[in-house]
């Protein structure tokens, strides 16, 4: 469905683009400077979860944060691949490299929403 683009999404999106990381909503509002509603914000992000420009991911502290969908669509990089949140920087990044999991043949995985947590290749 072709959504309207208004200055709002417009603005989301740029913060989270230049970010060149996960942001939470907190986060998002912080950097955009201009006053606007939490649940706004929030309606925005999930709009672009549905089109599939962000994924969202819940983080082991509960947060939701959002990024941007880079190569989520191929084999390399599913859209349901794990993520990595460093206790130091609180930075979450998505893996670069499939994690290999394995479970008996009675159970179908159909999606993935693990955030392994310690510490970045930056802070270590």
């Amino acid at each position: 469905m072709k959504r309207r683009n208004t200055v709002t999404k417009e603005a989301v999106l740029s913060v989270i683009i230049s970010s060149g990381k996960a942001m939470s909503q907190a986060a998002i509002e912080k950097k955009i400077g201009v006053d606007i509603n939490r649940a706004t914000i929030y309606r925005v992000l999930n709009r672009y979860c549905e089109d599939g420009i962000l994924h969202k991911i819940v983080a082991d502290d509960g947060r939701q944060y959002f990024a941007v969908c880079v190569k989520c669509d191929s084999d390399e990089n599913p859209s349901h691949h794990f993520h990595f949140r460093c206790k130091i920087c609180e930075t979450i990044e998505c893996l670069p490299v499939p994690v290999n999991f394995s479970l008996t043949k009675d159970y179908k995985v159909e999606g993935v929403n693990c955030v392994l947590t310690g510490v970045c290749k930056d802070c270590k």
